[in-house]
């Protein structure tokens, strides 16, 4: 069985490499979430890493969280893991960049928006399509305002809509925008002239006052999210409405409470 995350480390240990791995789109369980928190920790003293990356194995980056795991019974243990998981990438002791192809949604795009940076292939795409489940996105909710702008935020929340690796450049939330085959060079090339060349001690700090902000609007607003979502809105019927059609492929049923 493959292990939901795979953990690469470059010979020079200036590169770690996560690769996220689950044969229906790469979906992010509690194990994923599991995974990744002690990959994290596996690396945190190494005082020689510049750069840290976030893939997903095959065309597609993450489909998003497991929706089984979002039903109410399972869903107050799932979700502030989650949320741990994205301040640990927000307290990582590298530059961390999601390396994103094909499609990057929900929980998936969360991660994305925690880490530094962005690298996508032209055929990247990214939204958040939690609304279509009677849910929001609590993470995104207090991170994509403070990357991409409100507005844009509130769309993409509010719509669920996608949009393409060019869209979200122009909003100034993707670094570099390569043809898919050209992706992984390209980052090597970034890193190459952006990173090798400097101390990771220095970009070690300047990662952490770069978050800085961030991060403290993100331990400020998170909470209240996560307590809207759980102690609030799960308590609808709409919510469990949502998963459950989902889970039994049929169009949701709603009744607005």
């Amino acid at each position: 069985m493959t292990a939901p995350v795979g953990v690469a480390l470059s010979a020079d240990r200036t590169r770690a490499a996560f690769t996220l791995f689950h044969p229906k789109g790469n979906i992010i369980t509690s194990d994923t979430i599991a995974a990744l928190a002690a990959g994290l920790d596996s690396i945190a003293d190494n005082p020689h890493l510049k750069l840290i990356t976030v893939e997903g194995a095959g065309p597609d980056f993450s489909y998003g969280a497991s929706i089984p795991e979002h039903a109410p019974d399972r869903i107050g243990s799932v979700l502030p893991a989650m949320h741990r998981l994205i301040e640990d990438l927000l307290d990582a002791p590298a530059v961390t960049a999601a390396v994103v192809r094909g499609r990057c949604l929900g929980g998936g795009f969360e991660l994305a928006l925690a880490c530094d940076l962005i690298f996508a292939a032209d055929d990247a795409s990214f939204g958040l399509p939690e609304i279509a489940l009677g849910v929001f996105p609590p993470a995104a909710a207090a991170l994509l305002p403070f990357r991409a702008g409100g507005a844009l935020a509130s769309r993409t929340i509010l719509t669920g809509e996608s949009r393409g690796a060019q869209s979200w450049q122009q909003a100034g939330l993707v670094e570099l925008v390569a043809p898919a085959a050209a992706l992984a060079a390209e980052v090597d090339r970034w890193f190459a002239i952006h990173l090798a060349p400097r101390s990771a001690a220095a970009l070690r700090h300047a990662a952490a006052a770069s978050r800085a902000s961030l991060f403290s609007h993100l331990r400020a607003t998170l909470p209240q999210l996560e307590r809207l979502y759980l102690d609030r809105l799960m308590r609808t019927h709409d919510a469990a409405e949502g998963v459950a059609a989902f889970l039994e492929k049929r169009p949701p049923r709603w009744i607005d409470r």
